[in-house]
């Protein structure tokens, strides 16, 4: 015979997720959404004009980081042309060369040098904004002459220190990060194809 315990019933821990899902949107949405329309149109004109978007980030960032550089070579909404667009994570024999060679610290730094040129744009998605070999990225962005985007959770943080410029989430948790993280990558996106008059 199985027994039941009964009490009180926990918290739905969907409804907290949610709910701070909700404060911080509103938040973003109030702060933050501008910025990332910006950086859109921003990569319109460096894109069209023959630039290269570089992205890179670890983990759930290094998804976002795809996906943002796939919806430019593919599309996002309309039909369009592509753009230069790389995820320097995809290559995992030049990452695991690196890493093996060099470190982890060099993972992005050692591509940056390889395929930045001024006036790209680098952009580095961070939940913590500290990760190391984000940072090197940086600092290889900075040398290389392309302009250098920090995407991270709260601030101060020291990747947002580092960038040109920065959009930092306030957020609860790091899944609330990566999540507004992604509503910055789709803003972007949409900017990127209206200021090509898509």
């Amino acid at each position: 015979m199985t027994t039941t315990r009964t009490g009180p019933a926990a918290p739905a821990a969907h409804g907290d997720h949610c709910g701070r899902l909700l404060t911080a949107l509103e938040h973003f949405r109030a702060e933050q959404a501008a910025t990332a329309e910006r950086w859109g149109a921003r990569l319109a004109a460096t894109l069209a004009a023959g630039g290269r978007l570089l992205a890179a980030g670890n983990g759930g960032s290094a998804a976002q980081a795809q996906h943002l550089t796939a919806e430019l070579v593919g599309r996002y909404r309309t039909d369009r042309a592509p753009f230069s667009a790389i995820a320097l994570h995809t290559d995992t024999s030049s990452c695991t060369a690196i890493v093996n060679d060099y470190g982890a610290d060099e993972l992005f730094a050692r591509q940056v040098r390889a395929h930045a040129r001024p006036g790209d744009v680098l952009i580095l998605m961070s939940t913590s904004g500290a990760s190391p070999n984000l940072l090197s990225a940086a600092t290889a962005g900075h040398e290389s002459a392309a302009r250098v985007w920090a995407l991270t959770g709260p601030a101060p943080n020291p990747l947002a220190e580092a960038g040109d410029e920065t959009l930092c989430v306030e957020a609860g948790s790091t899944a609330n990060v990566q999540e507004l993280h992604l509503v910055a990558v789709h803003l972007m996106c949409g900017a990127f194809d209206s200021a090509l008059g898509l």
